[in-house]
């Protein structure tokens, strides 16, 4: 498990190490790991151009006391301070004694030759603002930021790239993007979660001994030994019920698809059996003839473990969604089955209800705009896991999932997860529906709301990349259907490797 933790969390836990430390201890274990990093992706330091772009805060200080250490190596090394004045003394002396230079203030549009340095790096290390900065980037770093983009150079961030919030992962203003970000201690949110994910590049982790046992993460993301532990696995004694009747309500006469997709991925999800229900069944049976299925309404389908509902219902979601809520059985909702909720529907039921929307359907939800909840999508989880007291998958590039919220004085946090496994590709027609279908398997398996939508989506991701052939150049497009096929070499390919050893790195794996 990855753990991430709010910026306060980590200062606290600095301070006290610091108190245990010689003074500049601290500092001097994080340049050293940033240095590091710069020296392997660089692969030949000597001769090198290094850039530093160096802030008032200790991010600058890193930055400065790390370009000492390659400049020693032979590295030419040059300096941008955007505050003369307020630069770290003790790095910028090192820098100078390593051999270093300083070039001219940063200046609007690069002025005193910054730009013009800028232009010739190798590498650039950003070390304008820390993990406390807010609102983007101020006016005077905006061009620095940009010549650095558009120099070419391999750009390393400290801690996170420099107009990111740390917090939340929200962008608020003009930021720099990274090919890599070299963090210290842990893991803040805003290295994992969009918009903020796609500045930072790959991470690297710096340890630096913070003691962080007792504190509680914000956010957290699942490797591939953590899911591994939680996938169900059938026992000799087995049979489908043991393993998990999970039920269907999805599709309609314009939509019979999203039936047999929600269908492909309950099955595909390890379900004992699936009882659809719906206008599909005709569609159903003829892709999955081991489907049950019955012509409704749910509450008369028969025993099942879990329920699946809303994927192309259209005009019937709102009978088929009061049937099940009804229930006494954990109910996934998504799609057309978000449209008639309402918070009073989820929050007095005694069984988890796990909600899947897209930015468009919480933003529905909540009463704000699309834009609103890309922007802030640690925010806007969270809101929708209090409001309806539900737990939440807020579908994306980085998919979010909130445990149910709630108020009060004996109301504790838990972490949010946030998913690290998926690619592009999977923004295609009928991917959510199969999502769905694999998080309602495993609902009705046993898992509680979280880990069965956490382990789902983390499956999911594997199963788009497995069928696109990568995540990356090489990738090609797949359909709905090719990911639902691709889930069992997903889960083969993580109960294999999750048994054996932990998971790749986040963004990796």
């Amino acid at each position: 498990m990855r753990a991430a933790y709010a910026v306060e969390t980590v200062r606290t836990a600095e301070r006290e190490l610091m108190a245990r430390l010689p003074e500049g201890a601290l500092m001097q274990r994080a340049a050293a790991g940033l240095a590091a990093v710069c020296a392997g992706l660089l692969g030949r330091v000597y001769g090198a151009r290094v850039v530093l772009l160096v802030g008032s805060g200790d991010n600058g200080g890193d930055a400065l006391y790390a370009g000492a250490r390659l400049a020693r190596r032979g590295a030419g090394v040059t300096a941008v301070l955007l505050d003369a004045e307020r630069a770290h003394g003790g790095g910028l002396a090192a820098l100078r004694r390593a051999g270093g230079v300083v070039a001219g203030g940063a200046g609007a549009g690069g002025a005193g030759g910054a730009g013009a340095v800028l232009a010739g790096a190798d590498l650039v290390i950003d070390g304008i603002t820390g993990i406390g900065g807010r609102g983007g980037l101020r006016e005077a770093a905006v061009p620095l930021a940009r010549a650095a983009r558009d120099s070419g150079a391999i750009v390393v961030a400290v801690d996170l790239p420099s107009g990111v919030e740390a917090d939340s992962g929200e962008v608020r203003g003009e930021c720099v993007r990274a090919d890599a970000t070299v963090t210290f201690g842990t893991y803040k949110p805003g290295l994992l979660i969009d918009p903020a994910r796609e500045y930072v590049g790959a991470v690297r982790l710096v340890e630096l001994g913070l003691d962080l046992g007792a504190a509680e993460a914000e956010v957290e993301a699942l490797q591939h030994a953590d899911v591994a532990a939680l996938l169900p696995v059938p026992g000799a004694e087995s049979d489908k019920y043991r393993r998990g009747v999970v039920g269907v309500v999805a599709g309609s006469e314009r939509y019979p698809g999203a039936a047999v997709l929600a269908v492909a991925g309950a099955l595909r999800g390890g379900a004992g059996a699936v009882r659809y229900v719906g206008h599909g069944a005709d569609a159903v049976i003829a892709r999955y003839p081991e489907a049950l299925v019955h012509a409704g309404p749910p509450s008369k389908a028969g025993r099942v473990q879990a329920w699946v509902v809303g994927p192309g219902l259209g005009d019937d979601a709102g009978r088929a969604l009061g049937d099940v809520l009804a229930s006494d059985v954990p109910v996934l909702v998504d799609a057309d089955g978000l449209r008639p909720l309402e918070p009073e529907m989820v929050r007095g039921r005694d069984a988890p209800t796990l909600l899947t929307p897209h930015a468009g359907e919480a933003a529905a939800l909540l009463g704000v705009s699309r834009e609103e909840v890309e922007a802030g999508r640690l925010v806007a989880v969270r809101e929708l896991a209090a409001l309806y007291g539900a737990t939440v998958l807020l579908k994306g590039s980085t998919t979010l999932v909130a445990p149910a919220g709630g108020a009060g004085a004996g109301f504790v946090r838990r972490p949010v997860r946030v998913n690290p496994t998926g690619t592009p590709w999977l923004a295609t027609a009928g991917s959510g529906d199969v999502l769905s279908g694999l998080a309602g398997a495993l609902l009705a398996a046993g898992l509680g709301a979280v880990d069965a939508g956490s382990v789902a989506a983390y499956v999911h991701g594997l199963a788009g990349r497995l069928a696109a052939g990568g995540a990356g150049v090489g990738a090609a497009p797949v359909g709905a259907h090719d990911v639902a096929d691709a889930v069992p070499g997903a889960w083969r390919g993580v109960v294999g490797r999750g048994r054996a050893a932990p998971g790749a790195p986040f963004g990796t794996a």
